[in-house]
């Protein structure tokens, strides 16, 4: 798109009113500046024409359905922890399924949840809201969907440091916006810096995204680096940041945990905080995220919530209030977990030949630099038919590093078993030195 370009003006005359009253057996739209369709048999619209399904979803699917056709296929392409739902938060939803907590709750969640996610704020990471500035959606995707509708205009720069989740850029180009990834590769340890973001800024840009822990890559921002990356925003009022702190408990660096809003306070009406429950507590399936944010910006995600899909699970929501205030071992417990697979995997990659990769300090991926294997294997020219000529001659599946916006990566969860994961090294290992 031309930057030049007015993307707030419409083509639809101003006189028109709809779609806010009926129209009269006389009346007729006015063609003028309307941009007809071609007659002919339905199709999708340019909307949904324009994105992408996710890759990772296609990548598990795809190895689930070798699978099931007898294939003999080791994954490490999932995104979900592979422990279940603590026993606790389970019986959570049975009490709340005994006691008729069937019906409708409110659109933003129901009460005793946000009280729970405003203690969690206040308990972990020594920041204050207050229940009106809660969201309760379906997932933290959800939450952030919900945002991207309720902040972009047509037109509207997003800013995506990259490697990045799938979803970002297709979020944004849904709500009308322009995704303008900012790379920052193998040398730049996955993270960008205070220059780059300074670099990127323009009129239009509207919305900056900072996942720490990081997906794909596991690296995390250190502090001091929010800190510069603050300073610069200070600057730049009309930017909302977006802080993605799904993977806050799967975390090993050696500071504590902090975001944007712990380090730069001043920023606080301008970050948006958005969390859930489907990684620390393995309730992926559960679908309960939330977002914490200023009060206007929340009440137009509520709206458009109330619009799509109105309440969470009435008996998710129970189960997430047990995990947001019970027992909190098995956190940990998944947490040390990840971190010795993280040790395990790490080592062996480490110890490869024609890869380059560096440890992660939170989430559970590692996503190592294929370029050199790439270049050695006949078959290649880019890390996609890599992942697909390890699925098919090591029964090996990953997600390529092209999905997240850093091409000659692969991406490899190690949210599985040690048998599993020692598998799945083993035939990498084969596959590589074959080459």
């Amino acid at each position: 798109m031309e930057r030049g370009k007015d993307y707030n003006k419409t083509s639809i005359p101003e006189k028109r009113e709809l779609p806010y009253r009926l129209m009269s057996e006389q009346e007729t739209v006015p063609e003028e500046g309307i941009e007809i369709a071609p007659i002919g048999p339905p199709a999708v619209s340019r909307r949904a024409a324009g994105i992408r399904a996710s890759p990772t979803l296609q990548a598990t699917n795809r190895a689930r359905a070798l699978r099931a056709a007898g294939h003999d296929i080791l994954s490490l392409s999932a995104g979900e922890p592979d422990f279940d739902t603590p026993e606790h938060i389970g019986q959570a939803a049975v009490r709340a399924l005994k006691q008729g907590l069937t019906r409708y709750t409110p659109v933003d969640g129901l009460p005793e949840l946000k009280q729970a996610i405003v203690e969690k704020f206040r308990r972990e990471n020594g920041l204050e809201y207050v229940p009106e500035r809660i969201l309760v959606s379906c997932g933290c995707k959800h939450s952030l969907y919900n945002l991207m509708q309720a902040v972009l205009n047509p037109g509207d720069e997003a800013l995506i440091p990259a490697p990045y989740w799938t979803s970002y850029p297709d979020m944004v180009v849904l709500a009308g916006g322009i995704p303008l990834p900012l790379y920052a590769g193998f040398e730049q340890r996955f993270k960008i810096d205070a220059g780059q973001l300074q670099r990127a800024i323009t009129e239009r840009t509207r919305l900056l995204i900072l996942n720490s822990p990081n997906n794909p890559t596991g690296a995390c921002y250190r502090r001091e680096e929010l800190a510069e990356i603050a300073e610069v925003l200070t600057a730049h009022p009309q930017i909302l940041v977006v802080s993605d702190d799904i993977y806050e408990h799967i975390f090993w660096q050696d500071e504590g945990f902090g975001n944007l809003a712990n380090v730069e306070p001043r920023l606080a009406d301008r970050i948006v905080i958005c969390n859930g429950v489907s990684k620390a507590y393995a309730m992926t399936g559960w679908r309960i995220g939330y977002a914490a944010g200023p009060p206007e910006i929340v009440a137009a995600m509520k709206k458009i919530q109330s619009q799509s899909t109105s309440n969470p699970t009435s008996i998710a929501q129970a189960a997430a209030c047990a995990a947001l205030t019970e027992n909190q071992d098995a956190v940990r417990e998944y947490c040390n977990a990840f971190r010795e697979r993280h040790a395990y995997v790490y080592e062996r990659l480490d110890a490869m030949p024609h890869l380059r990769c560096l440890p992660a300090e939170g989430a559970f991926y590692l996503f190592p630099d294929c370029r050199e294997a790439i270049a050695r294997h006949a078959q290649c020219s880019d890390d996609l038919q890599f992942a697909e000529r390890l699925l098919e001659e090591a029964g090996l599946s990953t997600v390529a590093g092209s999905a997240f916006g850093a091409p000659g990566h692969l991406r490899l969860s190690f949210a599985a078993d040690r048998k599993t994961l020692e598998q799945a090294m083993d035939r990498l290992e084969r596959f590589l030195k074959a080459l």
